[in-house]
Parts: structure tokens; C-alpha cells; sequence
């Protein structure tokens, strides 16, 4: 198909990696925004590009994602792709039975595996002074700004004369080959492609119904300038319990011989932690999967994260500027990254990335692009 005008809805990460690919596939492309801006978790969120915790079924498309980022980055530096790889500090001798065994994995070599030793972790991340017995260091691993990539991709995409952004927009309904705002306005279309993120309800619901989605909120909080240079994004030995790459006997045992802290069981918590361009540290987080959701925020998380980060950091952090809770959409199916349900003719709803929205958006851009022969 060439030539078609599409209407995308929604404008995270994942409605703006489709209006990508679209428009690089010389499509035209209106994208719709009910907020001034997009707020919910593509810009509440740490910016990882993280190959290192995807299962074996999913490392083909996340590397692509990957590639497709770094290719981005060189066209749109605003975004603020930068390569710098990750270390996963092991703390425990459980911990380091896992790691080992990720190392050792058919796909190590792939993801850019190696375990370091204490000494080469600080040759490799000079910031690292603290506790540890190893580092899992991923290469493949990367970052861009999660508050700078959309308003930079925007104007690249704007600059191609096909692409129009309407803030502030919120689509009622779907009539026909037009969707209609709530301003009445009309937006002709021969494909509508909906991104509702973790909003699942409404014009969501009505064109849909129930998805197969859950939502899952998080907490999360950045410093003051660090005052030295991160090199690498770090995280701890929590964060194996939430990836499915770390799946299999020496998780199982680490599980079952060693519970986390009370606050880090409770709040479902790992560490992740990335040095922001402005110097600052994004540190988070939690998940918590039972609705109705808190309007405020715990304590108790930050105080945990804060510990865990001076820990492996060995010395105190930057004053804490900022704290927040986002929640995103998460598909509740084994086999599916994405839930795609077509709802019309013309109309595809497209959600559930959970916390792998950053990661793999550009590629499930592309790969909706394939499925739709754009």
C-alpha cells in the first residue's frame, strides 16, 4: 500500500515508533494526544534499551529494536541514544550462581554477556566503589533521554511535510473513514491505529473490549547531579527475579534459599539505576499489580533504593529532586509481546508492551508495519 493517510491515537513511545514507521514507509500520518504532552510511562521511565533480562523468544526482535535505536539516534540526536552497556552487581553467592549461568547461556555471546570480577567492574565503571562479588556486564545495552526522545522525534518526523501532531486531542470515536475528536473535529483516515498505553477503558474498551492487559504501577525517583560519570546502567541482583533471560534452576534456588528484604518482597522491587544526560540518576523501582492503585506514593521503596545504590556505589547519594508513580499496560499472554486486536476493518488497537515499551517500540513499529503491508 502506498500513499495511505493513517491516524495514530495515542502519543507514548509506542504510537510515535508507528507513526515512524509509517512515515518511513512514505505514508502520511496524523497522531493524536489527549495531554499537551504524552505523561504516562514512555517519559516515566528509566530510557533503558535493555537487551540483557529478554527471554530467548523475544532477543531476535529485541536486538533488532536495538539496531533500530542506534540507527535512530544518528538521525535524531535529540533523542540522546548513547551505547553505554550495563552491569548487573551480584551481592550474594545465590546471586552469583545466576549470573554465572547467564554467562554461561547459549545466547550470552549474543546479548554481550561477560562476568566481571570486582576489579574489572571499576576499570570499567570507576563510579562503582562499593560492595559486590561481581558484575554481569551486558554491551548490548543502551539508553536514550525518555523525556527528550519524543518531542525530538516529533520534529523529525514533522520535518518530512507528512506528519501532523494534535495535543490536546482526545478521539471520541471512529465513524466511518474519519476519527472524531472532542472538538468535533474530523480526521480522514484509511488506517487508525489506537496506542491507548495503560488507559484500557473508554473509546479502548469500546472498540475492543476486554483485553488480554493488565496494568502494573511503579515508583521511581531521580537525584541532583551525580558529580562523576556513570558509565554503565547498573542494577542489582533483585532485578533476575523480573526478567525471563535469568529463567531456571539457579533463579528457582535464589528464590527459594534467599528472600528479599521485607520492603523489596512487599514492593516487588529491583534496582535500576541510569545517569540521566544532565548528570542526575534515575533509580527505581516497583511493581505492584493490584488495582485499585495508590494516589500516593511509599516511602518505604526509596528509602531501600537509596540504600542499595550507596551500597554498590559506596558513597551517599545526590539529594533526591524528584519521585513519581507511572503505570503502564502489560499483555497478561506468555506468547504475545503486544496485544493487536482489530476492531474494525481499518482499526487496530495496540497495547501491552509492559516495561519493555522503550525498548522494543521501534521495532514493534516496524513489525505492525510488516503485519499491515504498509
Amino acid at each position: 500500500m502506498v500513499g495511505m493517510r493513517l491516524v495514530i491515537i495515542g502519543g507514548g513511545i509506542l504510537g510515535t515508533a508507528h507513526a515512524l514507521a509509517a512515515i518511513g514507509r512514505g505514508h502520511e500520518v496524523v497522531q493524536l494526544e489527549r495531554e499537551s504532552e504524552a505523561r504516562g510511562a514512555t517519559v516515566r521511565n528509566f530510557g533503558l534499551v535493555w537487551v540483557s533480562g529478554r527471554s530467548a523468544h523475544e532477543l531476535a526482535i529485541t536486538l533488532r529494536s536495538r539496531r533500530l535505536w542506534e540507527e535512530i539516534g544518528g538521525k535524531v540526536p535529540g533523542v540522546g541514544f548513547r551505547p553505554s552497556g550495563s552491569l548487573t552487581l551480584v551481592r550474594t553467592d545465590a546471586e552469583l550462581a545466576v549470573a554465572e549461568a547467564a554467562a554461561a547461556d547459549p545466547t550470552a555471546e549474543e546479548r554481550g554477556f561477560e562476568l566481571l570480577e570486582p576489579d574489572r567492574v571499576r576499570a570499567l565503571n570507576p563510579a562503582l566503589r562499593g560492595k559486590f562479588l561481581a558484575g554481569l556486564h551486558c554491551s548490548t545495552d543502551a539508553a536514550v533521554e525518555s523525556r527528550q526522545a519524543l518531542p525530538a522525534l516529533r520534529a523529525y518526523l514533522d520535518a518530512t511535510g507528512r506528519y501532523a501532531f494534535y495535543a490536546g486531542a482526545e478521539a471520541r470515536a471512529i465513524s466511518g473513514d474519519a476519527v472524531v475528536d472532542d472538538r468535533g473535529r474530523r480526521f480522514a483516515a484509511d488506517l487508525v491505529l489506537v496506542c491507548p498505553g495503560a488507559a484500557h477503558g473508554g473509546l479502548t474498551r469500546e472498540l475492543a473490549g476486554d483485553l488480554p492487559v493488565r496494568r502494573v504501577r511503579l515508583q521511581m525517583m531521580q537525584t541532583a547531579p551525580l558529580g562523576e560519570q556513570l558509565t554503565t546502567a547498573i542494577a542489582d541482583g533483585d532485578s533476575f527475579r523480573y526478567y525471563p533471560a535469568f529463567a531456571g534452576p539457579q533463579l528457582a534456588r535464589l528464590n527459594r534459599e534467599q528472600s528479599q528484604t521485607f520492603t523489596a518482597a512487599r514492593h516487588r522491587m529491583q534496582l535500576l539505576c541510569v545517569q540521566r544526560l544532565h548528570g542526575g540518576l534515575t533509580i527505581g523501582d516497583t511493581h505492584e499489580y493490584d488495582e485499585p492503585f495508590a494516589f500516593d506514593v511509599d516511602e518505604a521503596p526509596y528509602e531501600h533504593l537509596t540504600s542499595v545504590t550507596e551500597e554498590l556505589l559506596g558513597r551517599k547519594l545526590p539529594p533526591v529532586v524528584r519521585r513519581w508513580a507511572g503505570v503502564y499496560s502489560q499483555s497478561i499472554d506468555p506468547n504475545a509481546i503486544v496485544t493487536r486486536a482489530r476492531a474494525a476493518e481499518n482499526v487496530w488497537v495496540i497495547t501491552g508492551p509492559g516495561g519493555r515499551g522503550m525498548t522494543l517500540g521501534p521495532a514493534l513499529g516496524e513489525e505492525t508495519a510488516d503485519l499491515l503491508h504498509l
